[in-house]
């Protein structure tokens, strides 16, 4: 034992072996080194969270609401897009509008048909406002009044109250509209005939203050005056037409047999409600595609929750309708949808007696492609109370995203509260330029943003826009500064307009107050946050330049130090 070498020279290490042994020791490492991998992809795979395709969308629409924190929206919750913010402006459609010359020859083909004023003598007579020489005078002051504006069709007017006044409404669109819609006004007209029966115009109301030459529209109703190419159209594709009236009443079904007949969708339940409009849309809008993938009716609770970042009170909202905010009018009309609590009673009544059967799914990832060939009358989604697995729009990620388009052409904004914004442009004659300013907790966190509570400084404002905006100019400001008097130096070189000067537009007196109250059964409805940041950013939008804070006011990110170029990609 003693005489024998310390290591033993076993028949493993004789040399012979050593390729052997290498061979077999770079096997088991790779072996190691496989199984680690696949613990560590295991271990990956049960925590990973899939990030949603939402914000890293494929078209230019989803392209807007992108954003870079998790399942919920908090990029720029204040503006809200909807479909006619993504409908290209075709000017071929609004090419055609009526210059002063196609007045004086309509003017000059009449004149043989009908006498020139109905005067004969009695210049002090009742006007007839029927009169082609009145009509003619009326649209050619029009014309020549509004500067900024194009005409597309007049109305016929209609006698106003008094003896010399005629009410007369006109579609038009600002001269350099972005925005592919129309604009109904109509607003009255006091005229003056002279003792040789000469009639002159001697002043024109304001905005919709014409209210006898309002009427709902009919399409069967020929217009007072239009050229014969002139469209509500481009492409095929309807154009929202504000300040027509509205009616937004709930669609009901024809018959039991009709009823029984139909094929529905419903969504329930889920993390959806009392998030902001943002994330409500982009679900809304999946259970829509969804829907209309599937040729079904879509049931819709159009009562909904208004988030807190909305509210006056700071607190979530149940009860607010979904006809407040959007054109319900235009998706009735477009869509196959029903309102939920009509659908339910209509279902109570006739489920049993004609057999109708539901088809319940509680799973987001069963798609709707496996639904195409279900025959039950109703399917139902129905959604658990884990976030963000909860929210409607899970449905359409995946494979889903390129078989379910989301419909947004289907979805306006509220012609009530864009009646609005065309009356606030309206009263500053179409003829301005705007700034948004943002400031608020921005503006505090110089952390984030260093510099934007001196850039948007009044006198830092004053030396930015001197090169950007003419002085004397009109200049609407959109801002969430709650002290508007914070401006006050911007008035020694430019006439600034704020939202607040306009509560008029939306107090107990006016037209917004008295409909949206009847359309919330006799319960007036507040002018909420949504709605104003809805308003102020459409007016904004309207002004001949627009100056954002980001783009030219300041250089810090608008969302935080360090995220210019991710926000840009």
């Amino acid at each position: 034992m003693l005489g024998r070498p310390g290591l033993s020279r076993t028949g493993s290490f004789r040399p012979e072996n050593l390729g052997q042994n290498a061979l077999h020791m770079i096997g088991n490492l790779c072996f190691t080194i496989f199984v680690i991998g696949v613990l560590v992809f295991t271990i990956i795979a049960a925590t990973y969270e899939p990030e949603d395709p939402l914000f890293h969308p494929s078209t230019k629409i989803t392209t807007f609401l992108t954003s870079t924190s998790n399942a919920t929206f908090q990029s720029d919750n204040t503006v809200v897009r909807t479909g006619e913010d993504f409908m290209a402006a075709n000017q071929t459609a609004f090419a055609t509008f009526i210059n002063v010359t196609d007045v004086a020859e309509v003017k000059e083909a009449s004149t043989d048909e009908t006498s020139s004023s109905g005067c004969e003598g009695d210049s002090k007579g009742p006007l007839d406002c029927k009169d082609p020489e009145v009509f003619h005078l009326m649209m050619r002051v029009a014309i020549e009044h509004f500067k900024d504006i194009h005409f597309y069709r007049f109305g016929k007017p209609a006698p106003g109250p008094e003896e010399n006044t005629c009410d007369m409404a006109w579609r038009f669109r600002p001269k350099e509209g972005k925005t592919a819609a129309f604009y109904k006004d109509y607003r009255r007209f006091v005229i003056n005939r002279s003792e040789n029966c000469t009639l002159s115009v001697v002043s024109i109301g304001d905005y919709h203050s014409g209210v006898n030459a309002r009427k709902r529209k009919n399409k069967n109703q020929k217009p007072g005056f239009e050229k014969s190419s002139g469209r509500q159209e481009q492409g095929g594709v309807s154009l929202p037409v504000v300040g027509e009236s509205v009616n937004d009443s709930l669609p009901l079904v024809e018959s039991e047999n009709a009823f029984s007949r139909g094929k529905y969708l419903i969504y329930v339940g889920g993390g959806d409600r009392c998030k902001n409009m943002n994330h409500y849309l982009w679900s809304f809008l999946c259970a829509l595609g969804e829907a209309q993938y599937l040729n079904r009716t879509l049931i819709m609770d159009l009562s909904l929750c208004l988030s807190s970042i909305y509210t006056s009170s700071n607190q979530d909202e149940e009860g607010k309708d979904f006809r407040f905010y959007y054109d319900f009018e235009h998706l009735k009309e477009a869509a196959s949808v029903l309102d939920q609590e009509q659908f339910w009673q209509d279902w109570n009544n006739w489920q049993r007696k004609d057999k109708l059967t539901l088809y319940l799914v509680e799973d987001f990832r069963v798609t709707p492609l496996k639904l195409s060939e279900v025959k039950d009358s109703l399917i139902m989604r129905k959604f658990g109370n884990a976030e963000p697995d909860n929210y409607w729009y899970r449905v359409c990620e995946g494979e889903t995203e390129s078989v379910v388009q989301r419909p947004w052409h289907l979805v306006w904004k509220s012609r009530r509260l864009m009646d609005i914004v065309s009356a606030i442009a309206s009263r500053l004659n179409w003829d301005y330029d705007s700034v948004h300013i943002v400031r608020g907790e921005k503006s505090r966190n110089r952390d984030l943003w260093p510099n934007l509570a001196q850039d948007t400084s009044p006198g830092s404002l004053l030396s930015t826009l001197q090169d950007k905006i003419e002085d004397g100019r009109n200049v609407y400001i959109a801002t969430n500064e709650p002290d508007t008097s914070f401006f006050d130096p911007l008035k020694d070189k430019y006439s600034t307009h704020f939202l607040n000067e306009y509560k008029d537009l939306w107090d107990e007196n006016s037209e917004w107050y008295s409909e949206t109250t009847k359309l919330n059964n006799g319960v007036p409805v507040e002018f909420d946050g949504h709605m104003r940041a809805s308003v102020d950013t459409e007016v904004f939008l309207r002004g001949k330049k627009q100056i954002e804070t980001f783009n030219h006011l300041t250089n810090d990110c608008k969302d935080g130090v360090n995220t210019c170029k991710t926000a840009a990609s």
